[in-house]
């Protein structure tokens, strides 16, 4: 059986999130580089794109990464530095963010560097990119980069995950998102980021539906927090849809990489089934049943779940999301 891979780009960066003291306590983040750590804890062989930083916190970065088995497309430091993120809590208790992002390691990347790497890197089968990789300013990246790997038959995945906070004109950044998503074979949102891309729609389900309907991709992966999660399907007899929720109430210590290992916990269980199959990630995303579609939905949830469990960005283990489903199945409907 094939091994596929998975190549992602995007932002490195430390997460300097406030304690209930008022220190600032210095974390690896990002939400790609969050994703990449994801997968790789999972078994999922991973090729990260982005260059890391000379300094102390981009040798930290780098470093884990490595320990989580990922391999480095760009291993020999940069000279610029490392990105920050300062990190609160709003009212409602989600991560508030902001970033400083201007001449930074993780953005000193280019498509040809990256579609050289995807070139070179045995069985790939997945490319994924979202986030703050989804600024206006950097869409001589990462736009040709999905190009190329579209042509040449990898599947897709953009994770919206938007970050209006960061963006200074809100009305390029919508319009190169969407440029991305017109690319992608799975889009994943959440009912924020709907909300931030003026997607029209009575809720965030119709909203999804919309969004989906508009672009070429055969699958969204909507996410609702607390109301757990909608899987998206496009079949030849309309969208079918799947929805799953954690059955029981679960403790929740942070939700800071949420999101990213949820997407970890779909694509993984994919790329397995894929395996399983003997065919590519992308063939077997178009022929799912809707069975199939309620096991990538209770592991993504799974996946999620144990993290936010855990304080800070701290994905699961393949054997930790099973034992969590054999304990605590999602309800998926």
């Amino acid at each position: 059986m094939t091994a596929w891979s998975v190549s992602t780009a995007g932002e490195a960066l430390i997460d300097m999130v406030c304690q209930s003291d008022g220190r600032y306590l210095p974390c690896l983040g990002g939400a790609v580089y969050n994703l990449t750590r994801a997968l790789a804890r999972q078994g999922t062989p991973t090729l990260y794109q982005n260059p890391f930083s000379f300094d102390t916190m981009g040798r930290r970065l780098a470093q884990g990464l490595i320990d989580d088995g990922v391999h480095l497309a760009q291993p020999q430091p940069v000279p610029q530095v490392t990105s920050l993120a300062m990190v609160g809590v709003d009212e409602h208790g989600h991560p508030d963010y902001a970033f400083y992002r201007e001449a930074v390691a993780d953005r000193a990347v280019t498509a040809q560097a990256m579609n050289a790497a995807c070139n070179a890197w045995p069985d790939l089968g997945v490319v994924c990119t979202g986030c703050l990789a989804l600024a206006p300013q950097d869409a001589d990246k990462y736009l040709p980069w999905l190009q190329a790997q579209k042509a040449a038959g990898r599947w897709v995945v953009v994770d919206t995950n938007m970050r209006p906070s960061v963006m200074p004109d809100l009305t390029p950044y919508r319009a190169n998102v969407h440029r991305a998503l017109a690319l992608a074979d799975l889009v994943k949102a959440s009912d924020e980021d709907l909300d931030v891309l003026q997607v029209p729609g009575t809720d965030a389900l119709d909203k999804a539906q919309r969004l989906l309907a508009s672009v070429s991709a055969g699958m969204m992966a909507l996410t609702l927090g607390a109301q757990g999660a909608v899987l998206l399907h496009k079949t030849p007899h309309g969208t079918v849809l799947v929805h799953g929720q954690e059955a029981g109430p679960v403790q929740v210590v942070d939700t800071v990489g949420a999101g990213d290992s949820f997407l970890a916990g779909l694509l993984t269980r994919l790329i397995r089934l894929a395996q399983d199959a003997g065919c590519s990630p992308s063939d077997m995303a178009q022929r799912l049943t809707s069975a199939e579609m309620g096991r990538l939905l209770a592991h993504a949830l799974a996946t999620a779940t144990i993290n936010v469990m855990r304080a800070g960005c701290q994905p699961p283990s393949w054997d930790e999301v099973l034992a969590r489903l054999a304990a605590h199945p999602p309800r998926v409907a």
